[in-house]
């Protein structure tokens, strides 16, 4: 994906962080022109808000459709800004086009099918648009790079992803968590792809918009896409986790945007500390497995069953309360243990096994 272009359309500032705002989803004409008129104010160019909105259960509000185009038009026409919605059909991506959409971008749901978004692909086939796809809803990375690639086999060059998280059974302090090392992987794989970062989606919460946005600037992302309305606490999708647009323009003119190209010396001393110290832990680690071959053997000569659920769950809680002593996070320690625990019944069941 050499020939990938910037999500650029005319007269815009490409320059960090570019900037995606509007409401989760188009509500009335009043509310979208309002929130536009709001954010066109504080200097934001490109406006979204969700017309077709997947919703979980059946019921709720699914957006107002096609109808919900001649407000993007209005925005378009009486503030100058250029306009983005979702799609996840090929009927969404002909009237969106056909409305005079500007930019589309492909939801976590759809993301996760890939029939879905073969049919998005041929869609677009033969257009030149931006487009975003967001991950999908489960960590799979490689689901998510199957889906960019469906759509750029159909010849779209201005590609870019939208990290807003991953779902959990683990209660955490985010609707979605972030699972920072997936994207962090896919731009390992994918330099040319340009990453946004949706913390609307991934905190859950408004108070959290601020720091998540601050944290994908810090991994170089290139965007935010934000979710701001003009009366959050109104909204009838997400009301909780969208801000206003003052408050999104004060979150944006605060955040610090460090060039990845400065290097230092003290940095490169860092770095070596960092490499030492990970040398290091490759040799705990296979010392550990050594170990663990050992204790596989004891228990093959004693009849013993490989997995003891019991102190297995009792290392987990243990060594997760003594990484929040030490200032660690303990989701991060137990995700660590079970990985390493995974590999010692993989090297006793080897044992076992001969």
């Amino acid at each position: 994906m050499n020939d990938l272009q910037p999500i650029s359309l005319p007269g815009l500032d490409t320059r960090r962080p570019l900037a995606i705002a509007g409401p989760c989803s188009a509500e009335t004409e009043e509310q979208v022109l309002e929130t536009a008129r709001q954010l066109a104010a504080e200097g934001f160019r490109i406006f979204r808000a969700g017309l077709w909105k997947p919703r979980t259960k059946p019921g709720g509000f699914e957006g107002v459709g096609a109808e919900g185009l001649a407000w993007l038009r209005r925005v378009k026409s009486e503030t100058g800004m250029y306009v983005a919605t979702e799609v996840a059909t090929r009927d969404h991506v002909t009237a969106a086009l056909a409305g005079g959409v500007d930019l589309l971008w492909i939801g976590a749901r759809t993301a996760a099918n890939p029939f879905a978004m073969q049919e998005i692909a041929d869609a677009l086939r033969g257009r030149d648009v931006p487009v975003l796809v967001k991950n999908p809803v489960s960590p799979d990375l490689e689901l998510w790079v199957g889906a960019v690639e469906r759509i750029y086999n159909a010849g779209i060059r201005r590609l870019g992803v939208i990290h807003r998280g991953f779902t959990s059974i683990d209660k955490s302090l985010y609707r979605n968590h972030p699972m920072w090392s997936i994207p962090i992987e896919l731009h390992r794989r994918l330099p040319q792809l340009p990453i946004f970062c949706d913390p609307s989606h991934i905190g859950g919460k408004r108070e959290l918009v601020a720091p998540l946005s601050q944290q994908a600037m810090d991994l170089g992302f290139d965007g935010l896409i934000v979710e701001s309305h003009c009366h959050p606490d109104t909204a009838w999708s997400d009301k909780a986790q969208q801000v206003t647009p003052q408050a999104l323009a004060y979150i944006c003119r605060n955040l610090v945007i460090r060039e990845a190209s400065v290097s230092t010396e003290s940095l490169s001393e860092l770095r070596a500390e960092i490499d030492k110290l990970d040398d290091r832990l490759l040799e705990l680690l296979t010392h550990r497995m050594r170990v663990s071959v050992e204790i596989g053997r004891y228990k093959k000569e004693h009849g013993m069953p490989v997995l003891q659920a019991a102190r297995y769950e009792e290392l987990l809680a243990r060594r997760a309360a003594q990484a929040v002593e030490l200032g660690m996070d303990r989701e991060f320690m137990r995700t660590v243990l079970q990985a390493i625990h995974e590999e010692s019944i993989r090297q006793q069941l080897s044992v076992t096994g001969e």
